[in-house]
């Protein structure tokens, strides 16, 4: 026999003993199987019409591969046991947030969401960044079929406080004789600023946008007589509280200026305030004298009852009658701060490391971060490292208040620092440090001081909120008590699911009535002045305002990339947007709104809000008439309810809408089936003449009802929002 019929003969004995085993398989467990597909063989059809020399083994298991093969019941039984056992354990930790354990888990944030259908949670107060209660942590693991464990808690060290501190009390034998630090407090218009002008015979009144101060300025005045003043000149716009209060905490003297003729007025008012809360002394300037209508006496008793008492009435409060516009009696007003400050007896320590406060902080577009400062103790030099608020300098470069370039600054003196590392707010205390590791060191326990206070004051937050949750899921479960648990999962879970889709940024975006904006400012003082006024929103119902950045400097690309974003508005205060960037707004439809003067910018930024409000529909009433008397008419096999009328005025017109009042409330609104006059159908009835009308069909008419007509007009709404102004 030849060799190759002897390998055809192999080949079919062997497929015949693979096809009995498949046979055998079906038998004995068709009844209790189902087919499950498996991976076919690496190994070709064609390779089993023409073997090799393969074994008997391996050419069995291809031929069972190339068929299905059964799986029972209790093999995938087994078999999901064995992956259930396999599965890692989670591990979990106090404060995980839901993206933390979303990420600890191995699942998607939408996973977290749909377990946290059926606890106490508000899914729509969370974001990602939500810390979850421990309790809801190993819930959500257990209903994701996982295990849990805590993960060891790190025992850490109580950490050393590293801030720096003022230094103790000077020795008085180190004290010299240092300028008063005057600032000058007022309403606003009442020629604060006019006098400083006189005073500094420099121009900056007319330099400001409206002739109002817009932040705090600091001088170093040099008068006749070889003495110096530093002044503070603050803004006297209901906006600028903060400033002013910035101010008086900084100074010896306040001087408060008074129009002669407008008497005192609210920021007057509070500007002897917050004298009076810095326990700082008051000299009254009663300005614009020169003017007939003026009346200083009038202002002395006005003050009176602010408890300001001049010396013309037994008080010790100097008043002096001045015009600064024209220069009249400066120097007396001069000479009574001078006298003033002698009394005080005003002394500082010019040695040791330098102690400061922030008065006013920007950022310049060739200098950087710049802050304008006075200086209380030490001398500040170039080269001294400095720390304010949460961030610190080595400073490069000092001027005065003339941008003049100066090697020194003494106690009492006004100078701009330039060498920041960020900007420091204003009225941030300065520190001179030893070096830059110690201003290193300040800092970073400053911002840890920071992160502790705000994960307190969140978790104190998170957990009222969790509190008022539970009270309202508790009262919700007692009314679903009598249901079935799986009854009751069923309801939450449809009153719920829509939350789980429903991201909380996407829920931001689906408001339509949201006004996004990004404030950006010359100075902090600026910049915080707005945010106060915008802090006194409170018409969130009409229209939600949502600050998304604000900041210093010029108008940027990446503030009209944020704007785009969130469909935004980008409001600029004393501030430029170049060519381009105004060219990037207008291709992406992003408005730049730009002014000088606050109250404008409040009144734009109130027209934006009247525009994201929805118009409301009015009704202008167009012509009224009575129901003399009732009817019916057939209309084939229906009976229609006419009423006879009378116009009593304006006209009935048939393209308008109409009311039916019955002892003054509507009970119909709608369009007339017909009206007609002397059986004629018409489409106007003017005042005095008769009518029969009908309605509809299921409306019955009484005597003495009112038919009114008119029409809807959409009319803009405004906001109901008061800045203050």
């Amino acid at each position: 026999m030849s060799r190759g019929v002897i390998l055809k003969f192999e080949n079919l004995v062997q497929r015949h003993g693979a096809c009995r085993r498949l046979c055998a398989l079906s038998c004995t467990r068709v009844n209790r199987a189902r087919w499950k597909p498996v991976r076919l063989s690496g190994h070709p059809m064609w390779s089993l019409l023409h073997p090799q020399s393969w074994q008997k083994e391996k050419l069995i298991s291809i031929a069972l591969l190339q068929h299905r093969h059964l799986a029972t019941k209790e093999e995938t039984k087994k078999k999901k046991k064995k992956i259930s056992l396999t599965q890692g354990e989670v591990e979990i930790r106090q404060k995980m947030t839901i993206e933390e354990l979303a990420r600890a888990m191995g699942k998607d944030i939408d996973h977290i969401y749909e377990a946290l259908l059926y606890t106490d949670v508000d899914l729509n107060s969370l974001e990602p960044d939500s810390i979850l209660d421990e309790d809801h942590i190993k819930l959500i693991v257990k209903k994701s079929g996982m295990k849990y464990k805590s993960a060891k808690l790190k025992e850490e060290k109580e950490r050393e406080n590293t801030d720096a501190v003022k230094r103790p009390p000077p020795d008085p034998a180190l004290l010299v004789p240092r300028p008063p630090v005057v600032t000058i407090l007022g309403h606003v218009d009442h020629g604060k600023t006019t006098l400083l002008d006189s005073l500094r015979k420099t121009q900056v009144a007319a330099m400001e946008a409206g002739g109002i101060t817009q932040h705090i300025g600091a001088f170093l005045v040099h008068l006749p007589s070889g003495e110096k003043i530093t002044f503070l000149d603050t803004p006297g716009h209901a906006a600028f509280s903060a400033m002013r209060a910035r101010g008086t905490h900084v100074t010896d003297i306040v001087i408060l200026v008074v129009a002669a003729e407008d008497g005192v007025m609210q920021q007057t008012i509070e500007s002897i305030q917050h004298a009076k809360n810095a326990g700082v002394p008051l000299i009254l300037a009663i300005n614009k004298c020169d003017k007939p209508e003026a009346d200083p006496e009038r202002v002395k008793k006005e003050l009176l009852a602010h408890d300001v008492v001049c010396e013309d009435f037994g008080g010790d409060v100097q008043a002096v009658n001045i015009s600064a516009l024209k220069g009249e009696n400066l120097m007396v007003l001069a000479e009574a701060t001078v006298a003033l400050a002698e009394m005080l007896e005003l002394k500082a320590d010019p040695t040791g490391l330098v102690e400061g406060t922030v008065i006013e902080s920007r950022k310049d577009k060739g200098k950087g971060p710049v802050t304008t400062a006075i200086i209380q103790r030490g001398t500040l030099r170039k080269g001294s490292v400095l720390v304010a608020g949460k961030t610190w300098a080595k400073v490069r470069f000092m001027f005065d208040e003339n941008g003049k370039v100066i090697d020194a600054a003494s106690p009492g003196t006004p100078v701009e620092i330039m060498g920041w590392k960020e900007v420091p707010s204003a009225g941030d205390e300065i520190l001179e440090v030893e070096s830059e590791q110690r201003a290193h060191e300040v800092v970073d326990w400053r911002n840890y001081v920071e992160q502790e206070e705000k994960m307190k004051r969140d978790v104190e937050v998170i957990e009222a909120k969790q509190q008022e949750h539970r009270m309202e899921y508790k009262k919700q479960q007692e009314k679903l008590a009598h249901l079935t648990w799986r009854q009751r999962k069923a309801v939450l879970y449809k009153a719920n699911k829509h939350l789980v889709f429903l991201k909380p940024k996407e829920r931001t975006e689906m408001d339509k009535n949201v006004l996004s904006v990004i404030v950006k400012g010359d100075v902090d003082g600026s910049v915080e002045a707005i945010l106060n006024i915008l802090d006194s929103y409170d018409a969130d119902e009409e229209c939600k305002l949502d600050v998304l950045h604000f900041g210093m400097g010029d108008i940027s690309e990446t503030d009209i990339s944020l704007a785009e974003a969130f469909n935004g508005v980008v409001f600029g205060f004393s501030v430029k947007a170049n060519d381009s960037i105004k060219r990037l707004a207008a291709k992406k439809g992003i408005k730049i709104k730009l002014h000088n003067v606050i109250y404008k910018l409040i009144e734009d930024l109130k027209d934006e809000l009247n525009s994201r409000l929805p118009p409301s529909l009015v009704e202008n009433t167009i012509g009224e008439a009575s129901v003399l008397d009732t009817f019916s008419v057939t209309v084939g096999k229906a009976k229609t309810p006419v009423a006879g009328c009378r116009v009593q005025k304006g006209v009935l017109d048939k393209k308008m809408k109409f009311k039916l009042l019955r002892h003054g409330e509507v009970i119909w609104k709608g369009s007339l089936s017909s009206l007609k006059h002397h059986k004629d159908d018409v489409q106007v009835i003017k005042t005095g003449m008769d009518c029969g009308l009908s309605l509809d069909k299921s409306i019955e008419f009484s005597i003495g009802d009112k038919i009114i007509c008119y029409e809807e007009k959409e009319v803009q709404q405004t906001t109901s929002w008061d800045p203050g102004f």
